[in-house]
């Protein structure tokens, strides 16, 4: 049976297997739907908002790291997912053990890690994508270089900001989260039309120049109390839109994010910790019967 080790940063959590020996069962290597839907089953499965699995690179990373959301579907970047992933790779691995820096090949390209002060890991997230194409949204750019709109929900009018983190995310500000009925608009705001590829949502409470506090919903997942790129796209965003500075907390319900954006033509940089949770084994035959 294969095994696992869960993991979650500031309580965005996955279960993460080691597929780099080959030893794991095929109908997980390919990341088959029902299996990955059945393993985050919060009743039923373990219970996550994504598995990872770890493979070998083809791109002259250090490791590979291949991500599926909650529905099966799979993502391109994670955030927290990375910090989780080091996390495992330095726990469980002797050649990453003593490692300050480790490169991780993803769907949106090579991602560099490190690990710095307090044991808090870095991740440079790589250059936003701004323009539409590349997010990619239906939205046109607006006068601060970021595709911007215009959403009615529930006879609300709001205006929507998107950046690309290799990933797609809305972006809304309001006056009060506590407001805010995340399950169901989030629901509807991510099969928005603009958004050919579906989107992440984030509702955003400006509380200082380097404070911003949002509600987070993943694309595949739904409601969660975290998401990296997302609170690298929401510093994005605001930075562009004269909210806040190039460095500020990003206050989710999960915990508390560090990101810097020091050149507009550079990286966005992460810094959060991440905690191995349990350890486990799980008979996919099982699985499959549910």
């Amino acid at each position: 049976m294969p095994t696992f080790k869960k993991y979650h940063g500031i309580g965005n959590d996955f279960l993460v297997f080691e597929g780099r020996d080959a030893s794991l069962p095929k109908e997980l290597m390919s990341g088959d739907k029902q299996i990955i839907k059945h393993l985050c089953n919060r009743r039923f499965g373990i219970g996550a908002d994504g598995v990872i699995i770890a493979l070998k690179s083809s791109k002259g990373a250090d490791v590979q790291m291949k991500i599926y959301n909650s529905d099966g579907t799979q993502a391109e970047m994670c955030g927290n997912g990375a910090r989780c992933f080091v996390k495992f790779l330095i726990d469980n691995d002797p050649l990453f053990s003593e490692n300050k820096q480790i490169t991780i090949e993803t769907l949106s390209g090579v991602v560099k890690s490190e690990l710095g002060r307090d044991k808090l890991i870095s991740i440079d997230m790589g250059c936003p994508f701004l323009e539409p194409q590349t997010i990619p949204t239906l939205l046109n750019k607006g006068l601060y270089g970021l595709p911007q709109g215009k959403v009615v929900i529930e006879k609300n009018i709001f205006e929507i900001y998107a950046v690309g983190m290799g990933n797609p995310h809305m972006i809304i500000y309001v006056d009060d989260l506590d407001l805010i009925p995340i399950d169901s608009w989030g629901k509807l705001l991510e099969t928005n039309s603009m958004f050919p590829n579906k989107t992440n949502v984030h509702f955003v409470k400006r509380i200082t120049s380097k404070k911003l506090e949002i509600l987070v919903w993943e694309r595949g997942c739904g409601a969660t109390l975290a998401c990296g790129t997302g609170a690298c796209a929401v510093l994005v965003a605001s930075h562009s839109l004269g909210l806040c500075e190039s460095q500020a907390e990003i206050v989710l319900p999960g915990g508390t994010l560090n990101i810097n954006w020091p050149d507009k033509n550079k990286s966005v940089y992460m810094e959060g910790d991440a905690k191995h949770v349990f350890s486990g084994e799980v008979e996919l035959t099982s699985l499959s019967l549910l």
